[in-house]
């Protein structure tokens, strides 16, 4: 979410003549995040998100949006995208596919407790289980292809102990992908910048973006590998129990689930480590950009291979 492509007021003004908003009153840049041009946007009728696409396609776009209104007609508390006066979801602004989508109210933790993850890992379940009806899929555009991919450019910026555990991991990940694991529609980027809360329920679910076709479970292990760590990536029990549970309790596991539960929550660690590391040394030209630390998701896999025995496993 940060400001690659620039948007003034005026411009604004005009690509909202096509939409049954109102008048534009305030226009503000987001600088979280590192992916897209993001804009709050006030109108007469309210408040709303205007995100410019940096890397998506018009081609791939509709999946994304379309997800979001499929989540949000089925009561999921999701981010839905606001149409045109042509019904589309989708247009253009300063040579980029744009959206406009509805602000949701509440407000993101930094650090949250056992409730909340119970809460977040509710509404995952949730979410997962709408998306079995939606009729589109995507594959996953940050998988172990990508990783593979993008290997020899990130190499030779890591140490030799970095590059080798990066270069282990791709390849044992690629030997142990489980075949017969629940698959659907997967939000893949459920951090706790993503989530909003009134108090301690969540009011919203954000930034779409990632989303794909995949493991429900490999949603579970990226999401709990954000929201139940302590500040030096090891997992908290208590909070990882409260999500595991509550995710449970609306959608049951599956005995492959349970088998695949270690790795799939190194893979979840894997996929950020890469990403960040990409990000990192390899970034692109913008203003408010923000990289995040790459050590981090490395800490973390580093943990859940050491800790593979002792792991929180899924309830039966």
């Amino acid at each position: 979410m940060s400001v690659f492509t620039t948007v003034t007021p005026d411009e604004l003004r005009h690509w909202l003549q096509d939409y049954s908003v109102g008048e534009l009153r305030d226009l503000q840049g987001i600088s979280a995040g590192i992916e897209n041009t993001n804009y709050f946007v006030t109108t007469d009728s309210g408040r709303y998100v205007l995100t410019l696409f940096e890397k998506l396609t018009p081609a791939e776009l509709p999946f994304y949006l379309n997800l979001m209104a499929h989540l949000a007609g089925r009561g999921v508390p999701s981010a839905c995208p606001v149409a045109n006066r042509h019904g589309a979801y989708l247009g253009a602004l300063n040579g980029k596919p744009a959206a406009l989508v509805s602000r949701l109210e509440g407000r993101d933790v930094s650090e949250p407790g056992i409730v909340q993850c119970a809460a977040v890992g509710a509404v995952m379940a949730q979410m997962h289980i709408a998306g079995q009806s939606y009729p589109t899929t995507m594959a996953n555009p940050r998988g172990p292809q990508w990783w593979t991919a993008v290997l020899p450019e990130i190499l030779p910026f890591l140490p030799a102990s970095e590059a080798a555990l990066l270069q282990q991991e791709v390849q044992q990940q690629k030997a142990a992908r489980a075949p017969g694991l629940p698959r659907g529609a997967i939000h893949a980027d459920l951090f706790r910048d993503n989530v909003l809360f009134a108090g301690d329920a969540v009011a919203g679910v954000i930034d779409f973006y990632f989303a794909c076709t995949d493991a429900l479970l490999y949603d579970v292990a990226i999401a709990v590998n954000d929201w139940c760590v302590n500040a030096d990536g090891a997992l908290d029990a208590p909070r990882t129990r409260a999500f595991l549970d509550a995710y449970a309790a609306v959608r049951p596991y599956t005995a492959a689930e349970r088998g695949a539960w270690p790795m799939m929550l190194r893979a979840g660690a894997l996929r950020f480590w890469v990403s960040r590391l990409y990000d990192f040394h390899l970034p692109r030209a913008g203003e408010l950009t923000h990289a995040k630390d790459p050590g981090h998701f490395r800490r973390i896999l580093e943990l859940r291979i050491k800790d593979a025995t002792t792991l929180p496993g899924l309830p039966g």
